[in-house]
């Protein structure tokens, strides 16, 4: 299992275009892949989980990796929040 935490750059926060980004490339990735906000997790897999996380602008989010491909899954979406999801 790997995590690492990213802060949110998008001035919108991740609403459902850069929520639609993440499930996507989340997606590429058979490992399970969660996002950890104020203890508690959200599948990174479903839109309806990602948008549930209600994560805003320059909010810290840890994200988390279990299984084959974690390393590649996590460097992917550490790279795409950082890099604004497509809506900055």
């Amino acid at each position: 299992m790997k995590s690492r935490e990213v802060t949110v750059v998008n001035k919108m926060g991740i609403h459902a275009r850069p929520a639609s980004v993440f499930v996507k490339t989340a997606m590429k990735y058979p490992c399970e892949i969660y996002i950890e906000k104020n203890g508690r997790r959200f599948s990174s897999k479903s839109l309806m989980k990602v948008l549930s996380a209600g994560v805003k602008y320059g909010e810290s989010i840890r994200i988390v990796a279990d299984g084959q491909g974690e390393e590649e899954a996590l460097e992917a979406l550490v790279s795409a929040v950082e890099g604004g999801l497509g809506d900055l």
